[in-house]
């Protein structure tokens, strides 16, 4: 075969680089139905597919574990007497470095460490001096205020 120009030269593809890449394709759609297994037009369409759905599944994934993550916390500090937004606040500013991840696995593994961790940001928040926020909190037991009257 006589090429012309030195691009068509480099273009050309051996039988055996055909053969490679086509084993590639069937060895990640080996697992589907039909002929989307067998076909070659088929199974690379369907593998293109499906690794679109993997690479959108990893990044939900993420998503939906901080989503438990939240959820989990938040349970847990409020069978305590805690909201979550305060509980995290106040253990940061404990200088307590522990991420969601593992304060949600303490949670429902180990909730006597939970019981102290959320005990020291409620001391944590009760000892600082109160914000500008701190009017806006419901009064503490047995202080009567004008609204109750």
């Amino acid at each position: 075969m006589v090429f012309l120009t030195a691009v068509n030269l480099v273009r050309t593809a051996s039988p055996g680089n055909k053969y490679w890449k086509r084993k590639r394709i069937f060895q990640l759609s080996a697992h589907f139905y039909g002929r989307s297994r067998n076909c070659y037009g088929l199974a690379i369409r369907a593998v293109h597919r499906a690794l679109q759905h993997a690479c959108q599944g990893r990044k939900a994934i993420k998503v939906e574990r901080k989503q438990l993550w939240e959820t989990r916390i938040n349970a847990a500090s409020q069978e305590l007497g805690l909201d979550c937004g305060p509980f995290l606040t106040n253990l940061s500013k404990c200088k307590v470095a522990i991420d969601r991840k593992v304060l949600s696995e303490l949670a429902y593994t180990e909730p006597r460490t939970f019981k102290s961790l959320v005990g020291l940001a409620r001391m944590k928040r009760f000892l600082e001096p109160p914000g500008p926020k701190a009017a806006l909190e419901k009064p503490p037991d047995g202080i009567i205020t004008r609204g109750m009257l």
